[in-house]
């Protein structure tokens, strides 16, 4: 299956053999986060789960809004970057005040190590529960953007569906958000 990509527009410091090479050699930091529609009283009513095809692999996975922290780039920016790369620029994300995360996630090249599995590299991803109140339109490799409540989301078969564990992370920051007991 052929990947129908939009070339990224700031492919980050690297070429894509040299981030080949530094991924064998060093683990590289990402910021992931749970897009959510919240009420007027700050409470999760939905979250947003993409439907996005891996180039590496072909496959059709959900996933979550992710992406690498460049050389030089805050948090903050590379939060807002990634949303806008997944989402669209008129999603207006509301980044939070505090750059504490929801949780942290280490994804491991070995499968069968932990529960979060990258073949690719060893990374490290702060994972954020960020509010958005516009339109959101899937962008870059992104094929579609779900909406589901949080009893929704917590469903089995989407858990499993989340690609490299990510299911895991979406129960975390749900807990953390107080949307799941």
């Amino acid at each position: 299956m052929t990947s129908l990509r939009t070339p990224d527009p700031n492919p980050g410091w690297l070429s894509e053999f040299a981030l080949a090479e530094t991924r064998s050699r060093v683990p590289i930091l990402y910021v992931e986060a749970v897009p959510a529609r919240v009420d007027t009283f700050g409470q999760i009513e939905q979250i947003g789960v993409l439907l996005r095809s891996s180039a590496a692999t072909g496959e059709i996975t959900r996933t979550l809004v992710s992406g690498r922290v460049l050389h030089g780039e805050s948090i903050r920016d590379a939060l807002q970057r990634n949303i806008e790369k997944d989402l669209g620029p008129a999603a207006f994300p509301r980044l939070p005040v505090s750059l504490v995360p929801a949780t942290v996630a280490e994804y491991l090249p070995f499968p069968g190590v932990s529960q979060l599995h990258d073949p690719r590299q060893h990374a490290v991803a702060l994972v954020y529960v960020v509010p958005v109140t516009g339109e959101c339109d899937p962008r870059q490799d992104a094929l579609e953007l779900t909406w589901l409540t949080p009893a929704e989301a917590l469903q089995p078969s989407l858990l499993a569906d989340l690609e490299g564990g990510r299911g895991q992370l979406l129960k975390q920051a749900l807990a953390w958000s107080g949307a799941i007991v």
